[in-house]
């Protein structure tokens, strides 16, 4: 087909391909060509109603960081089949998602959109993303490429990154998404090492499709392109959105002599075939959820993906779990999110959704019983004589605080990790006139809660939870369900402990001189005291580790065995963690790395196995003077356990490849 229709078409019908005819659309060539609509993810359909010129409703699933949260591989796919539904039903074709950036510090604005500080967990949920997608006939779209992990100047900015950090790191979820072959890629707004990424041939042309195989289409992220003769060059294939010179300039570049009929012919095959693709694809395009079941799946994720960071004295849950009665005979909640959570952070990735949420202390009143009374924040001074007196006359207080898009959005960062000092107060004071307290934590990422923590008895992150917070918040703390999220990335104790303090750039460039020792690794290798760990969160119920063994199937392939024991009364589910250790090494690797996962459902008292595999990827790293991964012989160590700072489990292995593949004596 593409072969045909390239032949029928003039220089100017084709150079017109390669831009969109309009912010959402590509060009149509006068009704030639099938048009696809592009339209935002990643939490939801932000898709465009051109006759209404405003959003569709859609569902509001919880942003992707709480997605990370569950550690759910299954449950990613599901969420991305919910949002190819409603493409679907609105005529989306391609989703902008992904986000597959790696959370490098906590400031950066749009880290809600994104999965982690770790390469393999983004890479791992991105995969079942892509395919949740794609099995739907919906293509994904992954992004941003690469070496995105800050909105400060983000279009101008350029990121200064080695070749190693670079393939570790930020590269590593685009070559781990790119396995389930995604139909497009987006490029960043960000020069990488001084060079557009937009232009950027080596990251393009040389990494991205010869290196690691990707034969889809690229797209510009919108307005990233500065030079379209640049870009084609560097075989991108389409700049979004509609760029009134596009056309020109190229038609002008080919007339010159500088740019060639045959390298425009390369980049509009590549639209072509994204046609062709979407419509060989159209009979997949089936909805399977109805609306109410989309809903559920919303408020699953948001059960599954809320962290209980903190429970002392056993507060939570509100009801005793072994006859479902109140522990508690009033509770008093305070705070506008009580009623309406923040559903998103700001920007390009936020949902407009038709559901209105009933006010959590509604919930909980009816699913227990309990007397509840309420307070919110005003415009005008509250009576906090009346705020006072609710907390202490209440057996709990529970405060519902956070940011929201004002402070984490798209095109800025934060400038801090801790809340308002107005919020902080609030939460000091209440606390201390309530005999037992109980913080719910809405943010995009980690905060700062050192100026309080020690003064509430239990803390949930509940993130940007999308539509469904409240259901699977009063579920949560009334214990007809358990909690099973732990933290995606690292909640260090202070900006001050973080790497440089969060300020990593100068306003021209930003110095990734952290190189691969992000989050965890960079906690680890400075043997940093953290608030919470990477890996992290609490449960009702408590587990053991044990009996932790190994089956070697092949040199770097290996089956990993162990049993997880739950020594509790309530089922539950637990996230163990597979980390590897290099022990000596020939170059400067992390103490630790993760390199697999399980989330098991496990009975009261019951032991079970998990089993998870390890291979050449998890001992490897890159060498820059190979150009490729390499494992070298010697000492590994894996490390089992429920957080990167608890792994009681510890196995030694010996790996040891012919050596006529070694550059060493390991």
């Amino acid at each position: 087909m593409k072969n045909s229709v390239l032949s029928r078409l003039s220089l100017e019908e084709k150079v017109s391909i390669l831009t969109g005819e309009d912010i959402w659309r590509t060009y149509g060539a006068s009704g030639k060509l099938k048009q696809l609509f592009l339209t935002d993810g990643p939490s939801g359909l932000r898709m465009v109603d051109l006759k209404e010129n405003k959003p569709f409703k859609a569902t509001a699933l919880p942003t992707c960081h709480v997605l990370a949260n569950t550690w759910n591989e299954k449950l990613a796919y599901e969420y991305a089949s919910v949002i190819a539904d409603e493409c679907i039903v609105h005529g989306g074709d391609i989703l902008l998602g992904p986000g597959i950036n790696i959370k490098r510090s906590p400031l950066c604005g749009r880290n809600f959109e994104y999965f982690s500080e770790d390469p393999y967990l983004t890479g791992m949920l991105g995969k079942a993303y892509v395919r949740g997608l794609q099995d739907k006939g919906v293509g994904a779209c992954i992004k941003h490429y690469c070496a995105n992990n800050s909105e400060y100047d983000r279009c101008y900015q350029s990121s200064e990154v080695d070749e190693r950090t670079l393939r570790e790191i930020y590269l590593r979820p685009f070559e781990m998404c790119l396995e389930e072959k995604p139909w497009t890629v987006m490029c960043s707004y960000n020069p990488i090492n001084g060079i557009y990424a937009s232009e950027n041939r080596k990251l393009l042309h040389d990494v991205l499709r010869k290196e690691l195989g990707f034969d889809g289409l690229i797209m510009s992220d919108w307005g990233a392109v500065h030079n379209p003769l640049l870009a084609v060059k560097a075989t991108l294939d389409l700049c979004m959105p509609y760029h009134k010179d596009y056309k020109e300039v190229l038609i002008k570049a080919v007339q010159e002599g500088r740019l060639t009929e045959e390298e425009i012919n390369e980049r509009v095959v590549k639209v072509l075939e994204l046609i062709e693709k979407s419509e060989q694809n159209s009979s997949k395009r089936k909805i399977t959820f109805t609306d109410r079941e989309r809903h559920v799946k919303a408020v699953e994720t948001a059960k599954e993906g809320a962290v209980l960071l903190k429970n002392e004295g056993g507060v939570l849950p509100f009801t005793n779990r072994a006859d479902g009665s109140g522990k508690y005979s009033k509770i008093f909640f305070y705070g506008v999110n009580i009623k309406s959570p923040v559903t998103s952070g700001g920007g390009s990735g936020r949902v407009e959704t038709a559901f209105t949420q009933k006010p959590l202390y509604e919930l909980i009143s009816a699913s227990t019983g309990i007397a509840t009374t309420f307070a919110e924040e005003s415009r005008w001074e509250p009576c906090w004589r009346s705020v006072y007196k609710q907390a202490y006359e209440a057996d709990v207080s529970v405060i519902a605080l956070g940011n929201d898009a004002s402070i984490e959005g798209e095109g800025f960062n934060r400038c801090t990790m801790r809340l308002s000092k107005e919020q902080e107060d609030i939460i000091l004071n209440i606390s201390s006139h309530s005999e037992k307290t109980v913080v719910i934590l809405y943010a995009g990422s980690a905060v700062d809660m050192s100026a309080w923590i020690d003064y509430v008895d239990a803390v949930v992150f509940a993130g940007f939870a999308g539509e469904g917070a409240n259901e699977a918040l009063c579920e949560l703390l009334c214990g007809r369900a358990n909690f099973s999220g732990k933290l995606s990335e690292t909640f260090p104790r202070s900006l001050q402990d973080t790497f440089k303090g969060g300020k990593t750039y100068d306003g021209e460039t930003d110095l990734y001189d952290d190189g691969i020792f992000v989050g965890y690794r960079y906690y680890d290798r400075e043997k940093k005291d953290v608030m919470f760990p990477f890996g992290y969160g609490l449960s009702y119920s408590t587990f053991e580790y044990g009996n932790i063994r190994l089956v070697k199937n092949g040199e770097c392939d290996y089956d990993i065995l162990y049993d997880i024991t739950n020594t509790s009364d309530t089922e539950g589910k637990e996230i163990s963690q597979v980390y590897v250790k290099d022990v000596s090494s020939m170059v400067r690797r992390p103490e630790k790395e993760l390199k697999a996962f399980s989330k098991d459902n496990i009975l009261p008292h019951q032991t079970k196995t998990v089993q998870v595999k390890l291979d050449f990827s998890s001992f490897a790293c890159y060498n820059v003077s190979l150009d490729r991964w390499y494992v070298e012989n010697g000492d590994f160590e894996v490390l089992v356990g429920g957080s990167s700072r608890n792994l009681p489990l510890k196995l030694k292995l010996r790996v040891e490849l012919p050596q006529e593949e070694q550059f060493s004596d390991g």
